[in-house]
């Protein structure tokens, strides 16, 4: 069932019990969990914190705590699978569901005892009725029998008024009836898959309402957003919506004080307009150019031509190669002061009109200073450090520490994994461009990362895979001829674990839409395809590497 106070039906709930927090390892979820953090700390609340990569994860987790926790907060993860059929909890365990992934599994919805949907205030959710869906006391599989008796039934019986064959017949012509409605109900609201408000943002919403709001708490959230727009788990509008909600309170904590002009807490956050430039605060502005998204696409900067035109533009705004090549930090002050002026000046005429985007930057007292895609970027290096032997737990802590002011250094070091991470992506997305390993497989994009490439290890993360099926996605509409490249989605597979001969296997939506088709696990259960639908995000399975064949055989079938 959805809360509809937060604080009256969730905090007061968990005021005086211990509680389990149970967390996918994710930005969006590491920034809720500082928040709720620092709330529990305040009223002194006992908690343990556990971080999930999967389904079998959390189910293990449970399994292991379940005997000394009554109330669980599951974030990002429980809100798009059957909790109670999975986990099996005793009847008096409470689950508090945060999460941003929809849509909600009905049986969530509709648990009036044991689970409670925490969503933004305000926030709406399209769900069927409960009638259309649900029928009490009656197991459908009765139906079968009703079946039989109706087709074994004497001509000479359906004759008779009234009869109770006559009543049977009509009463299973309308459990027919309902049932194929049911069917097509289910089909509309579970066949996409998209997010709602992160979880950040719900966790400061009850800080703000428990009036435990502060510049940390709210700077966390900011990061949870920048999250999901970086990431595009959100389209534009909503981002620019929650910017507006979020703006309001960082005017309200962000009042200066008259002696030194920073904010009262010596940590201050603005409102700016960030370049879409990865890092480039924090690396040469050439080589930010050289491997965003945005800027290497518009420029196709894999060939000779986007090259040309990066140099031209540099040119245009003033600023030498020579200064573009060094770290931004070392740049002469004049062009640190105005490049983003004159870039945004001369945006629509290199094709860059959305070259910037609205965001905030956070500075604790004169010296550090980061913006919101600088945290997300290095959290997320953190998190999927594929050359860290640490487990994910340790992984998990670190970048939660990292959030801290006192643990600056753990993030800049995010940050300078997050340059290397990115740099594999663009190598990656050239090499497939290059070679042309994109296939056009009719009613979507087919690419596969090689067994023998040395990256493919940093790409067996569902974050950092996505990342390059999105660049990749771009970059291969900006280089094709095909006029239908940009109605098609993408399905980007790379070898996960060569001695079970397993592989991962992830697909995004077209850049013309914002949702993606559930159409892995109908894949699956057409081909009988060994597959593990472990992730909490139904765009990402693990496939037996043997049965990719017949797989996206079936995908095809079913996507045209």
């Amino acid at each position: 069932m959805f809360i509809a106070n937060i604080k009256q039906e969730f905090y007061n709930a968990i005021l005086y019990q211990r509680v389990l927090i149970i967390a996918v390892a994710d930005c969006d979820s590491l920034c809720s969990c500082k928040i709720l953090q620092s709330i529990l700390h305040s009223d002194n609340i006992g908690y343990t914190l556990v971080p999930v990569s999967g389904l079998q994860e959390l189910e293990r987790v449970y399994l292991e705590y379940s005997d000394q926790f009554k109330n669980i907060i599951l974030i990002n993860c429980g809100g798009n699978i059957n909790i109670v059929e999975i986990l099996q909890p005793e009847e008096d365990v409470t689950f508090y569901v945060i999460d941003s992934h929809r849509p909600f599994d009905l049986n969530n919805v509709f648990n009036q005892d044991q689970v409670k949907i925490i969503l933004m205030e305000g926030e709406t959710v399209d769900i069927p009725d409960f009638d259309d869906v649900f029928r009490q006391n009656e197991d459908e599989e009765d139906d079968d029998d009703d079946r039989d008796n109706l087709d074994n039934g004497s001509s000479a019986d359906e004759e008779i008024e009234g009869s109770p064959r006559k009543r049977m017949k009509t009463d299973t012509l309308s459990k027919r009836r309902w049932l194929q409605r049911r069917k097509e109900i289910l089909f509309s609201y579970y066949e996409f898959a998209y997010y709602g408000t992160a979880s950040a943002m719900i966790a400061f919403d009850l800080a703000w309402k428990l009036s435990k709001d502060n510049n940390d708490n709210l700077w966390w959230t900011i990061i949870g957003l920048t999250e999901q727009y970086l990431h595009q788990k959100i389209d534009r509008d909503k981002y620019v919506l929650d910017v507006s909600t979020i703006q309001g309170h960082v005017m309200r904590l962000n009042r200066t004080s008259d002696e030194s002009g920073l904010s009262i807490n010596c940590m201050k956050i603005g409102f700016e307009n960030d370049l879409r430039l990865v890092l480039y605060k924090h690396w040469s502005l050439y080589e930010s150019f050289y491997y965003s998204l945005y800027t290497a696409c518009k420029f196709r900067i894999w060939t000779m031509k986007g090259k040309k035109n990066l140099h031209e533009l540099l040119a245009e705004i003033g600023i030498p190669v020579k200064q573009a090549m060094q770290k931004f930090s070392s740049m002469d002050m004049e062009y640190k002061i105005n490049v983003k002026e004159w870039i945004e000046n001369l945006a629509q005429k290199f094709g860059l009109s959305d070259i910037t985007f609205g965001s905030f930057r956070s500075q604790f007292g004169y010296k550090t200073k980061f913006t919101a895609a600088d945290a997300v970027y290095g959290l997320i290096a953190i998190i999927e450090d594929m050359e860290n032997p640490k487990p994910l737990s340790d992984k998990f802590l670190e970048a939660l520490d990292s959030l801290s002011r006192s643990k600056c250094k753990t993030l800049s070091e995010g940050i300078r994994k997050a340059k290397l991470q990115q740099i594999a992506i663009f190598k990656q997305v050239r090499n497939f461009i290059d070679m042309r390993q994109v296939v056009c497989a009719g009613p979507f994009l087919y690419a596969c990362i090689d067994e023998g490439s040395s990256d493919k290890k940093i790409f067996c993360k569902p974050t950092t895979l996505g990342k390059l099926a999105r660049f990749l996605l771009t970059a291969y509409v900006a280089s094709s001829r095909n006029k239908l490249a940009a109605s098609l989605p993408m399905v980007l597979v790379t070898p996960l674990d060569t001695d079970r001969g397993t592989s991962l296997v992830l697909g995004i939506p077209p850049i013309a839409e914002d949702t993606a088709r559930k159409a892995f696990e109908q894949a699956a259960e057409k081909t009988k395809a060994r597959t593990l639908h472990d992730c909490f995000d139904s765009s990402i399975i693990e496939i037996k590497s043997e049965d990719r064949g017949k797989f996206f055989d079936a995908l095809s079938a079913l996507l045209a």
